[in-house]
This record gives structure tokens, C-alpha cells and sequence, in this order.
């Protein structure tokens, strides 16, 4: 009997999105952004310390491989040709650092995540090297010192891992970010794996000039970063190098973007103004500046939004960082225990329908965009004998909303022109209640894609336009099959306004909560801070003391 035959699907493009959480791969049709299929693997996170977040750089490299081939599979089964697959994308977590041996292609350690907060002391020491009057850090990065980024974190493992030392000694090391590892080992790793990144990931390690487009000597001297490690830098659409293994070996990878620019792309915002909010692990509101940087005077970052093609002009953003989004629900899941499955916060949130007087902020990594403030810890406040886990739930729902809604109002400032809608994405936006309370607290509709996986379809956008495979137009009139939902806000300004003071009240009470000083310096801090009466009332009640125990008159 005759094999069936394949189906007639046009040019497709797959997508890799390696997540925090997971690492996902999907396909879609290069002329009507349909996606056909897709494949999940959750991932592991590590904590070896309060405050160190790691993961396994090969887990998530393995987790890639079994992602594609398992989409492959599932295409298979519904007799889609997997020859049709023209090109690969790449859209990653952004600032998460990896440092591996190029001749063993071995990682020389774990993952240090971007939510990693170990190089506090770093920074502090960094910072006093910077000049008060010229912060150059900041006017060549468009970012602020921060544990956030990935130079301090680079600097963390030269400073403590002598594997890392050793290999940068000896010439074997490579660095980059997750984007880095992955394409090397894709493309071949020790037998010839291309060293790349692009654009928008090398603006988020702190080493990149974001006006000249490349690795600045000033900064990497400034962090003692060997320039030699460093992954050579790509435009976002261009091919890179082809797989050179598994189900689609041969195709190129010919896209890559940090992932909140590929949402950026994926929700087509092309034109000054247009902004986007992706609520994943954290929550990451940007705005196109079209080809200039601005520069934000209330705590937003300026970063490369993304540049598609090898010739074709740079995009920058403003951006607002919210550490904690979807992290807080998965806290409520894992640490707390009150929900089993991330989805039953929307119906614990509905039971109540308000938080009756409870605040969350969920600093776990202290407080990111428009604060900075890594002592910042989370708090519940405003608690009373009748909260209960739904009303706490609900308040982890407004903590998200109230963040985002500080970025927003630090964007508006910045540009001068307040944004009259938001667009969404992201999977929490399949939360209604969430959506809802979003447009109620920024007073604005929210426009929600019905297409929620944009970073993926950013990305795909990219390695389908990339000159030599030319398969995806990105014609803003080519993809009108994705429609969009309006929410328009529902409650009273007034109200929501009283609510969201009462939310920045809370805010000011979680920071400085953390000190970097050692419990033993502390206890010293303390002692020789106590006035000299201390010590002589103290003195004459130890003496008396031993006099009674003694029997002395």
C-alpha cells in the first residue's frame, strides 16, 4: 500500500523560545502566520543560595532538541512534509549567562539566571569606580548598574570559579547568553559551532555600545572582561549557520532576538509609539523610539528593539523590567501550596472579585523598573482576620497589574505622549480577570492578540524575511489573520486610583529591607555604634553580679 500523500502546506518557519520556565518550539506558515504545531518541556531552576537562581545549561540545550524533534513528530503524524520547514528562529531569556569550553563544548558552570542576585557586591564595588559626574556605563548601554545584567554576573564566576579562570587563561573559554550557547551547539559546537549573538541580546550584557553597534573596549575594560570571549554580533534576520543535526538538519537558523524584542516584532509594532507588554515570568512593557535612543529620566531602560537584516537600520526601545509577573503565581503554586496548577488563580481571583484590602508586592528579586532597589523584599500587607487565600490571590493578580502600570506611567513621562492603548501578550493573558483589571488600572483599553505566542512569531518573522530564505513578508497588511480583542476599562478612575496609592505605600515599605553587610559585620556595626554610657552601666552590672555570686560584701 502507498504511503499517503504529504499535504500541500507552503513554506513554513519553526521557532525556538527558550523561557525561564520551559523551552518551547513552534511552527507556523510563513504566508498566513498560522501555526500548525508545537512542542513544551518545562524546565528546572535551581537556588543553591537565598537569592542565586541557576539552571543547567544542558538540560536547556537537550530541552531544544527534544522540542523539535517531538514537533517534528506530531507534523509527521498529520502528514505535513517537514522539508517545508525553510528556516529556524531563535528568541531566548535575555541577560541569563553561560561561560563553556569550546574544545569540550562542556559548561564551565551553571546558567546564572537574570533574576540572580549574588553580584549585589559587585555592583557596589563597580559603582564607586564609576565617575559621579559621567556615568559612562549608562550613556553607552542605556542601562543602569545593575544585578540584572550580564557583565556582573560574568564578573561573579572570573572572580569565584577557577574552572572559568583557568579556561579563560588558557584560551578555551566562551561566553555568552543563552542564545550564544544554543546556536554554537546547534550549528556544530566544538566541530566548527558558530559564536554569534545579536543585537538585541548583546544590548542586555552591559559590554555593548548601543550607538556603535559593537563591543566596547572602555566597558569591557571597566568589568576586566576579555574581549576574546565574546560572541560575534549579528543583525536579527540573517542566516547564521545551519543545524547540523536531528529531524531538521540543514535548515538554517537565520533568526534571533532577545525574547521581548521578537514580541516587539511578533506584535508588529514597526512605527514610533507602538508599545507592547509581554507578561511571562516578569513582565516587559516596551516602546519603539524609531532610530534614536531615548534616554529615560524616571528609571526605564533604553535598549535595542531590533534590527532585521544585515543593511537595514537599527529599532531602540524604552523599556520597563518588572522581575515578578507569572513568577508570583507559580510562588502561590510551589512555595505556598494554595493553588495546584498555575490556571486556578483566575477562579480563586473570581470568587472574591477584590483583594479587600490586601496588598502584594512581590519583590523576591528585589524591585527591577522604575526603582532599582535589589534590598527591596516582598511583603503581604493589609491583612485582616477575614483574608483569605482567594483574596490573596487576587491581590497577586493587581500586584502584576499595579507594576505594570508604574512602567506605564514612567513611559508616559519619558515620551511625552501618553499611550492611548496597550497591546498584550504573553500566556497570562489568557487570564480575563487579569486583562480586565489591567485596562481598569491604567484607564486605557488592552488589546490582546489572538495569536498569544508572539515571541515565538517574532522570531519566526525574522529567520523567514532573512536575506537567502525570503519566505515571510513582514508587511503589516500580509498578516491580517491575526485579529485583536479590545478591553475596555470597566471601573471608576477614582476608585482604582485610591487603590493604586494604597499599592505605592506598599511599595515604599519594602525597601532597604535587605542590608549586604555580613551578619558579623552587622553585630559590629551595632556594638560600635552603642553610646560609652552603654559600656559603663554595663560594666557595673557585670561587676556587682559576679560580687553577689561570689558572696563578696
Amino acid at each position: 500500500m502507498a504511503a499517503p500523500k504529504k499535504a500541500a502546506v507552503g513554506p513554513l518557519v519553526g521557532a525556538v523560545v527558550q523561557g525561564t520556565n520551559s523551552t518551547r518550539f513552534l511552527v507556523f506558515k510563513a504566508k498566513t502566520a498560522e501555526l500548525l504545531s508545537h512542542h513544551q518541556v518545562e524546565l528546572t531552576q535551581e537556588f543553591p543560595k537565598e537569592g542565586w537562581v541557576e539552571q543547567d545549561p544542558k538540560e536547556i540545550l537537550q530541552s531544544v532538541y527534544e522540542c523539535i524533534e517531538r514537533t517534528c513528530e506530531k507534523l509527521d503524524k498529520e502528514n505535513i512534509d517537514i522539508s517545508n520547514i525553510k528556516a529556524i528562529g531563535v528568541s531566548n531569556q535575555r541577560e541569563t549567562t553561560v561561560v563553556w569550553d569550546r574544545l569540550t563544548g562542556q559548561p564551565l558552570y551553571n546558567a546564572v539566571a537574570w533574576l540572580d542576585l549574588r553580584t549585589q557586591s559587585t555592583v557596589e564595588v563597580l559603582s564607586k569606580k564609576i565617575p559621579g559626574n559621567n556615568n559612562f556605563v549608562k550613556s553607552k548601554t542605556g542601562l543602569p548598574l545593575s544585578t540584572y545584567f550580564s557583565a556582573v554576573k560574568l564578573r561573579w564566576l572570573l572572580d569565584n570559579e577557577r574552572k572559568v579562570q583557568k579556561a579563560v587563561e588558557e584560551g578555551r573559554a566562551l561566553f555568552g547568553t543563552i542564545d550564544s550557547w544554543l546556536i554554537w551547539s546547534m550549528t556544530g559546537g566544538v566541530n566548527g559551532g558558530v559564536h554569534g549573538t545579536d543585537v538585541t541580546n548583546a544590548s542586555r550584557t552591559m559590554l555593548f555600545n548601543i550607538h556603535s553597534l559593537e563591543w566596547d573596549k572602555e566597558l569591557c575594560d571597566f568589568f576586566e572582561i576579555p574581549m576574546n570571549i565574546l560572541p560575534n554580533v549579528w543583525s536579527c534576520s540573517e542566516i547564521y549557520g545551519p543545524m547540523q543535526g536531528g529531524a531538521l538538519k540543514g535548515v538554517p537558523i537565520s533568526g534571533c532576538l532577545g525574547d521581548q524584542s521578537a514580541a516587539l516584532v511578533g506584535q508588529m509594532c514597526f512605527q514610533e509609539g507602538q508599545a507592547k507588554n509581554t507578561y511571562g515570568t516578569g513582565c516587559f512593557l516596551l516602546c519603539n523610539t524609531g532610530h534614536k535612543c531615548v534616554f529615560s529620566g524616571h528609571g526605564l531602560l533604553t535598549t535595542v528593539a531590533y534590527k532585521l537584516g544585515k543593511d537595514k537600520p537599527v529599532y531602540y526601545a524604552l523599556e520597563g523590567s518588572v522581575a515578578i509577573a507569572g513568577a508570583v503565581i507559580r510562588w502561590l503554586k510551589d512555595n505556598l501550596g494554595i493553588i495546584k496548577t498555575s490556571e486556578e488563580i483566575e477562579k480563586l481571583a473570581k470568587e472574591v472579585g477584590t483583594s479587600y484590602g490586601c496588598y502584594f508586592v512581590p519583590a523576591f528579586s528585589g524591585l527591577y523598573a522604575p526603582y532599582w532597589d535589589p534590598s527591596a523584599r516582598g511583603i503581604i500587607c493589609g491583612l485582616t482576620q477575614f483574608t483569605n487565600k482567594c483574596h490573596i490571590a487576587f491581590a497577586a493578580l493587581e500586584a502584576v497589574c499595579f507594576q505594570t502600570r508604574e512602567i506605564l506611567d514612567a513611559m508616559n513621562r519619558d515620551c511625552g505622549i501618553p499611550l492611548r492603548h496597550l497591546q498584550v501578550d504573553g500566556n497570562m493573558t489568557n487570564n480575563k480577570i487579569l486583562m480586565q483589571l489591567q485596562a481598569d488600572i491604567l484607564h486605557i483599553p488592552v488589546i490582546r492578540s489572538s495569536m498569544p505566542e508572539t515571541t515565538a512569531l517574532g522570531a519566526a518573522m525574522a529567520a523567514g524575511a532573512a536575506k537567502g530564505v525570503g519566505v515571510w513578508s513582514l508587511k503589516q497588511e500580509d498578516l491580517s489573520g491575526i485579529t485583536m480583542e479590545w478591553i475596555e476599562p470597566q471601573s471608576q478612575a477614582a476608585e482604582s486610583e485610591i487603590h493604586y496609592r494604597t499599592w505605592k505605600r506598599a511599595v515604599m515599605k519594602t525597601m532597604g529591607w535587605v542590608s549586604t553587610q555580613s551578619p558579623e559585620n552587622k553585630e559590629l556595626a551595632i556594638f560600635s555604634s552603642l553610646p560609652l554610657g552603654f559600656f559603663i552601666v554595663s560594666s557595673m552590672i557585670i561587676l556587682i553580679g559576679a560580687r553577689y555570686i561570689s558572696g563578696l560584701p
